[in-house]
């Protein structure tokens, strides 16, 4: 396996991983890897948007389950309760603007606010799927160039999106 491709499959799986998604993933290929700029948003983007539909589907369910047992009460409980509360704090805020609100949420590259929780939120507001998958993939989108600014500057950043 080549060195290059072997760095694209750790920021892919580094994008997978919650709260650090492709917040850390973008920068370390970019900086660290020095992999072309286009092609590491290419492969952060689809690492970090693979698990959503799995989140949005499943994990409601597993915190579920996992709150009425002993030993993972305390801690499914309280990932519901983040996600409730996250969820309803967004859901007040927002009022109709409820999917652009996500799509904010999800954009601010801060730790807590990526695709993992933004997806699970929607999932415990009963947010139609089609609408969140949008608003969560453009919010990924925004929070890597984000990312990508503020590690290659805006002027660099350009350079290399258009050679």
């Amino acid at each position: 396996m080549s060195e290059t491709l072997l760095h694209y499959l750790i920021v892919f799986f580094i994008s997978m991983v919650p709260l650090i998604e492709l917040r850390v993933a973008v920068p370390m290929a970019i900086n660290a890897y020095h992999l072309p700029v286009l092609w590491s948003y290419v492969v952060c983007i689809i690492g970090n948007m693979l698990p959503v539909p799995v989140i949005f589907f499943f994990a409601r369910k597993v915190l579920e389950w996992g709150a009425d047992k002993k030993y993972t009460r305390k801690f499914f409980t309280f990932c519901l309760e983040k996600g409730h509360r996250g969820g309803a704090k967004l859901q007040e805020k927002a009022g109709k603007g409820l999917y652009f609100a996500l799509f904010l949420f999800v954009g601010i590259p801060v730790p807590g606010t990526g695709a993992w929780t933004g997806t699970l939120a929607a999932s415990l507001l009963d947010m139609d799927f089609k609408k969140s998958i949008i608003a969560v993939m453009l919010g990924v989108i925004l929070a890597g160039l984000i990312m990508g600014v503020g590690v290659t500057g805006i002027v660099e950043l350009y350079k290399q999106l258009v050679s």
